[in-house]
């Protein structure tokens, strides 16, 4: 059996974190008496929480000092943790576990790339943390995605050459990393968004077990 390399991101793709990120981010920007939108939600996905509360305060046109900067950006993160906190299995999106189980059948090496700098809480929460052959977060890199350095250095832990390698994505940026990086990239998600992926699926329930042992086997 050939060895590919499988990264995952996390965020709306393992787990739907996205929406615990909408309600700490509106919260934060209610503050500053900002409106925060579910569409100016989707423009955050993979991008880091430094750059997103930046790309909140310009779009509700407001400056503010340093301290205050890091004061939110603590403040948001703990708001997060406490919705991931009573995170449980009921929060893996449909056929994770399947797909999963099927890469572990098939001795496939298995990696999670991510911005997030909680998934080791988060995969703990959802007891999915032992189907990671190495996990790869917003703690290990110094550049966010579309920087590809996050899946690169995911390939190197699995020791799988880049372009032996399969990203599975929800974020337009997260799609343009694996692209760049000479991977095969499946967007999770719509059409209209992620186009310029290899493939797109709505969900997991719609990539069949062929599908992933064909990527296993090309």
């Amino acid at each position: 059996m050939k060895k590919k390399g499988f990264i995952f991101d996390l965020d709306g793709v393992i787990v739907d974190t996205a929406k615990y990120h909408f309600l700490a981010w509106q919260r934060l920007a209610k503050g500053l008496d900002i409106d925060f939108t579910e569409e100016e939600n989707e423009q955050l996905k993979g991008v880091s929480r430094v750059r997103s509360l930046e790309k909140i305060l310009a779009w509700g046109n407001k400056t503010i000092s340093q301290d205050l900067f890091n004061e939110l950006m603590g403040k948001k993160n703990e708001e997060y943790l406490s919705f991931i906190a009573e995170m449980d299995t009921n929060e893996i999106l449909p056929d994770v576990p399947r797909v999963l189980n099927i890469l572990k059948e098939n001795n496939q090496p298995i990696s999670l790339g991510s911005a997030s700098k909680n998934a080791r809480t988060i995969l703990e929460r959802v007891n999915l943390i032992s189907s990671f052959d190495a996990i790869v977060d917003g703690n290990d890199v110094s550049k966010a995605k579309p920087d590809p350095e996050v899946f690169l250095i995911a390939a190197k832990e699995i020791n799988i050459k880049p372009e032996d390698c399969i990203v599975f994505e929800d974020s337009v940026a997260g799609v343009t990393a694996a692209n760049t990086a000479n991977m095969i990239s499946i967007g999770i998600g719509s059409k209209d968004v992620l186009g310029h992926a290899n493939y797109v699926f709505n969900d997991f329930t719609e990539i069949s077990d062929d599908f992933i042992k064909s990527l296993i086997e090309n």
